[in-house]
């Protein structure tokens, strides 16, 4: 598996391309921003692309959606719960992701999986920071966007956010995972790009 980290936009976005070393077979997420930096690792592993995943709806995380649905002939990816903050779409953009038919935007449920070739990735609903934020688990990865950063978790004083539920996905759903989980995060918010399992039960007094 092919994991690339990348920097994006002023606010310091983490974009991941995932791919299948095999197939080629790869997705985005959260592509904000700054895509001669993304095409130039897609380029590298000569990615074929075919979904494009927003951890959540905020519009630092989903601003080039339009854009990426353009230039690429890859599928959008978002919760359910936060396809609302999607205003360049309408709901007849979009289906579920288990009957697609022929909508461009997929919207996710709790253990939904996407595969890329060899690659089996379980969606993980985890509000908190809003109410339709998901986080992606493949093979001793994890991806939480703004539901925990390597320092520190999302607010949660914008519309959807409960810090009380926050505080159940990342302990219940984050922390229960194996020690060696490695974290991906949604910015680069603390010291260290990533971080692990074992490192975030510290913090938060889990055993």
């Amino acid at each position: 598996m092919i994991i690339e980290q990348m920097i994006v936009t002023g606010m310091a976005v983490f974009c991941y391309l995932i791919a299948d070393e095999k197939t080629g077979e790869a997705l985005l997420i959260d592509p904000a921003g700054d895509f001669d930096l993304i095409n130039e690792k897609i380029n590298k592993h000569s990615a074929k692309i075919r979904y494009i995943v927003n951890t959540h709806g905020h519009y630092d995380h989903t601003s080039r959606n339009v854009y990426m649905l353009k230039n690429t002939d890859a599928l959008l990816l978002i919760h359910e719960s936060d396809f609302n903050h999607l205003r360049s779409f309408s709901k007849n953009d979009a289906a579920p992701f288990s009957n697609p038919g022929s909508k461009k935007i997929l919207l996710l449920k709790h253990n939904d999986i996407i595969k890329l070739g060899s690659i089996t990735i379980k969606v993980l609903h985890t509000p908190g920071h809003s109410a339709g934020g998901i986080s992606l688990y493949t093979d001793g990865n994890i991806f939480t966007g703004d539901t925990l950063f390597t320092e520190g978790v999302g607010r949660t004083d914008l519309p959807g956010g409960s810090q009380k539920e926050l505080s159940k996905s990342i302990i219940e759903k984050i922390l229960s995972l194996p020690d060696n989980t490695v974290i991906w995060p949604g910015h680069h918010y603390g010291r260290k790009p990533s971080s692990t399992v074992k490192e975030q039960k510290k913090y938060f007094g889990v055993r």
